[in-house]
């Protein structure tokens, strides 16, 4: 995984390489910068206009302006200033879909909520039209070589085989028939092992933290359950888990989408124990498909929103309307989280009495609270985003 380190005074080490950038890209980078300021804050755009592999130029595009890099953690998804049309659109999620599909072992429940992933997902102006898609892909009508033909770019390759490895990875180790359909998605794509090696060992190490948000067995209990759980501090930690989904909603790296399915098993997993419930991931992954919260179809909706929001670069449409429409993605992110976490607190303090339909109903209503919240949280959210990386986020996990 390739790596660029934030120097304190947020300048780069060899200011040369960065100088010799095009004035298209430089002012690219600037209005980048400036519409994600207009939206999330001075802090929170300069952390995302700058979290990729490439560093992003932000401040004054002018030759006599200063020109300065800021780099995040982790590898891009693609530059500043790549350009991608509804047809190069459609085509990656046309391949994210194919993966999700890889390994043919999505239950009903996940098949729907990914059908209805794709009608919501289409229903913006100037998006592709995604639920034709999701049939075309269902029918076999939609090809690696159809949509490979469509892009390219090589950034918008990459990006494709990125976001590929993410949906396989979403709901754990890779399958025997998600690696030959990765095979396969090289080849069509022209991506050589040097470029897919490193996104797969990441993905993977990504998808290793589902085993690590809770045991895969029940072991006996150590400690007699609390006589009564600490309902305040058990609202203090799910709204902290919410908002820290919320700010990782905001990054544009796979590793931070990846990261909230983990995250919110945790959440769960510390609901149980503090209710003096042992969990084990069987049982967690049933609560989460029971309320209707997919591991696949949510990684997808997390990617989805993110690259017709815009922010995996410029995408057609104006960077205004993208910076609005990536604030969405992140009131999914913390509101699902909000909402998960207090029905498992109802449900666990309660005995575990709920029927599968109550569950339901309750999520439901919680839901739609929590997405009237986010607004208050953003600027928490938005300045949790300045601090965050992969290796932090691991630790949380297994910690």
């Amino acid at each position: 995984m390739s790596t660029i380190m934030l120097h304190r005074n947020n300048t780069c080490k060899n200011r040369a390489p960065l100088r010799k950038r095009t004035r298209r890209a430089a002012y690219a980078g600037f209005n980048h910068a400036v519409a994600l300021r207009r939206h999330f804050g001075t802090d929170a755009a300069a952390f995302i206009a700058g979290s990729g592999r490439t560093a992003r130029i932000v401040g004054n595009p002018s030759p006599a302006g200063p020109l300065h890099c800021v780099a995040g953690t982790t590898r891009s998804t693609f530059q500043a200033g790549a350009t991608m049309n509804p047809q190069q659109q459609q085509a990656i999620l046309g391949i994210a879909l194919l993966a999700a599909f890889a390994d043919g072992a999505n239950d009903e429940r996940e098949r729907e909520r990914i059908r209805r992933l794709a009608v919501s997902l289409g229903d913006g102006d100037g998006t592709p039209d995604l639920q034709d898609l999701y049939q075309q892909v269902l029918l076999k009508r939609f090809g690696l070589e159809h949509a490979a033909t469509a892009l390219d770019d090589p950034d918008h390759r990459q990006l494709a085989y990125e976001m590929a490895v993410g949906v396989c990875d979403a709901d754990g180790q890779l399958k025997d028939a998600e690696r030959a359909f990765l095979a396969q998605l090289a080849t069509a794509l022209r991506l050589d092992s040097a470029t897919t090696s490193p996104l797969v060992a990441q993905a993977e190490d990504m998808a290793g933290l589902l085993e690590a948000a809770a045991p895969a067995q029940l072991t006996p209990a150590t400690s007699p359950p609390p006589a009564r759980p600490d309902e305040a501090a058990l609202d203090r930690s799910i709204l902290n888990y919410a908002i820290l989904n919320g700010a990782l909603e905001l990054l544009p790296q796979s590793w931070a989408s990846m990261a909230i399915i983990p995250l919110q098993m945790k959440m769960v997993y510390r609901i149980g124990q503090a209710c003096g419930h042992e969990l084990d991931q069987g049982h967690i992954r049933e609560l989460l498909a029971t309320l209707g919260v997919g591991l696949t179809s949510q990684y997808l909706e997390q990617f989805g929103r993110k690259l017709l929001g815009g922010l995996f670069g410029k995408v057609a449409g104006g960077l205004g309307r993208s910076a609005g429409r990536a604030a969405t993605g992140m009131a999914f992110s913390f509101a699902t989280t909000y909402a998960l976490g207090q029905v498992a607190k109802r449900y666990y303090v309660g005995g575990r009495q709920m029927s599968s339909a109550l569950l339901k109903e309750s999520f439901d209503g919680m839901l739609g609270q929590a997405k009237e919240m986010q607004t208050r949280y953003m600027p928490e959210m938005t300045q949790k985003a300045a601090t965050l990386n992969a290796n932090q986020i691991m630790s949380m996990v297994r910690g």
